[in-house]
């Protein structure tokens, strides 16, 4: 991010229930379908790193234990590149990547039990909303009952929102610096733009709402603005299933 628009912005956004590392490599393993005790540590570490400067680039909050579990990769990585060293009697020498498969097989144990709760919970929820509520959807317009048949529509994590972000970024036409410092877009001003799409339609497609984005920079405050918008409640952000398209919801 250019420095001359970030001392001017001087804007930075912090997520509530914010990822740590383990969920940032558990999303990367699943998006690339490996098996967990058959890390490509490599690609993996490429891929990390890419997310974690991203996260930089975007003035997230970036905590220590990021960059702990990054230079954890990249350990792992060199000690892989090494030749092997011949085991003394019978015993093996223990894969480089053991203790961190160890980890994220505990962590993702964790998350599945954490995610069945919340389900339950979820439906429980539901059941008696529909108990009290379910006769005032006569009621409502037809138009509007598409809020209320949400089943197909998944909650997401920040990095889904950062993959779908990295995709638009990839995308953009490089701008010169000379274009750049031209450009006057303010996060405020972005969190107005989105607000006023979706005061046309109550909920709009990610990929929809940067279309008209023509430079990176007005992409990056974009983005931010987003965050900003999720973090203070006022936009709700949904995935219609696995990898599926990304709505902007109005709170």
């Amino acid at each position: 991010m250019p420095e001359q628009w970030q001392k001017k912005e001087g804007y930075t956004v912090s997520l509530p229930n914010f990822e740590g590392p383990l969920d940032l490599l558990l999303y990367l393993i699943r998006k690339e379908e490996i098996d967990i005790v058959d890390i490509p540590i490599a690609s993996i570490t490429s891929q990390y790193l890419e997310y974690v400067e991203l996260m930089k680039e975007l003035d997230l909050e970036v905590a220590g234990e990021f960059i702990l579990m990054a230079a954890t990769l990249i350990q792992i990585k060199v000690r892989m590149l090494l030749p092997k060293t011949e085991p003394d009697g019978d015993e093996e020498s223990e894969d480089p990547r053991a203790e961190l498969i160890r980890q994220l097989l505990e962590y993702k144990r964790f998350k599945e039990v954490a995610e069945t709760l919340n389900e339950k919970e979820d439906r429980q929820r539901r059941y008696f909303a529909r108990c009290d509520f379910a006769w005032a959807k006569q009621y409502i317009p037809k138009e509007e009952t598409a809020s209320f048949d949400r089943g197909f529509m998944n909650d997401i994590s920040l990095f889904d929102l950062l993959t779908a972000f990295k995709t638009v970024l990839d995308n953009a036409p490089r701008v010169t610096s000379h274009q750049l410092s031209a450009i006057g877009v303010t996060v405020q001003d972005q969190i107005n733009y989105i607000l006023g799409m979706l005061e046309k339609e109550n909920r709009i497609p990610f990929h929809i709402m940067m279309t008209d984005l023509q430079d990176r920079l007005t992409i990056i405050v974009t983005f931010m603005a987003i965050l900003e918008l999720i973090r203070t409640k006022r936009l709700h952000v949904q995935q219609a299933g696995t990898f599926g398209d990304i709505w902007l919801i109005k709170q």
